[in-house]
């Protein structure tokens, strides 16, 4: 496995990156890791609500198309989540001081650039898990053209 930073395979910047880094990344999954702390964009003294456990999964499957597209020498796309099925958390915050290993595992996509993965949190206080459909088109530009109702 290649290893590039978590900032190269995101179409985020700054503060918007939640993810330390990859631990491992294979053709139909991957695994990230985040210690979490008391102070950033979603956390602050009681560490990390576990409504953010979301996105950190959404950020995964981001990481592995990042991971997959680089790989293969492509340009990181821009993705969307479309929703979240069945999330559960067994905790109401992630605590400072907390490693997080965040997993997401392709179980469906199409060439449309839907798919949907099975995501999962797992630290030594709690756990979260949920179903995440996303969706990636090929060309942003002409997706958010059409979208507009613009001719293309």
């Amino acid at each position: 496995m290649t290893a590039w930073p978590i900032a190269e395979l995101l179409p985020h910047a700054g503060e918007m990156i939640l993810l330390d880094g990859v631990v491992e990344a294979g053709d139909e999954c991957i695994a990230c890791r985040r210690r979490v702390r008391s102070e950033g964009l979603f956390e602050d003294a009681n560490g990390l609500p576990a409504w953010a456990g979301v996105e950190l999964m959404a950020q995964a499957v981001a990481a592995w198309a990042g991971h997959q597209a680089r790989q293969e020498r492509q340009p990181v796309r821009l993705g969307f989540l479309l929703g979240t099925r069945h999330y559960r958390c067994d905790v109401d915050s992630f605590p400072p001081g907390t490693e997080l290993r965040v997993e997401a595992t392709r179980s469906f996509h199409d060439d449309s650039g839907m798919a949907v993965f099975a995501c999962h949190i797992e630290s030594a206080i709690g756990s979260a898990e949920a179903l995440l459909n996303v969706f990636s088109p090929t060309d942003a530009e002409v997706f958010f053209t059409a979208s507009a109702g613009e001719p293309t």
